[in-house]
């Protein structure tokens, strides 16, 4: 990507990936999704949305609960 500009992921509690910054979204055959330059991202981590990749609010209907904290590397 030649754009140098910084991207942010943030996980949201219990919910989405909330993605700031320019990115491409790409299946797993290749195919780029249509995003809006500009405009954040949310893409589905409990696997219950029907807009995948996108999140669609599906998680708070299921009750999805996740792990909100990084998980230190291990120093082996």
């Amino acid at each position: 990507m030649a754009d140098d500009a910084a991207v942010t992921i943030k996980v949201n509690k219990n919910g989405s990936y909330m993605v700031d910054g320019p990115v491409r979204v790409i299946d797993s055959e290749g195919n780029e999704y249509t995003t809006t330059p500009g405009k954040k991202i949310y893409l589905c981590r409990c696997g219950a949305s029907t807009k995948k990749p996108f999140c669609d609010g599906t998680h708070s209907r299921v009750g999805f609960a996740a792990a909100e904290q990084a998980v230190p590397e291990s120093h082996e």
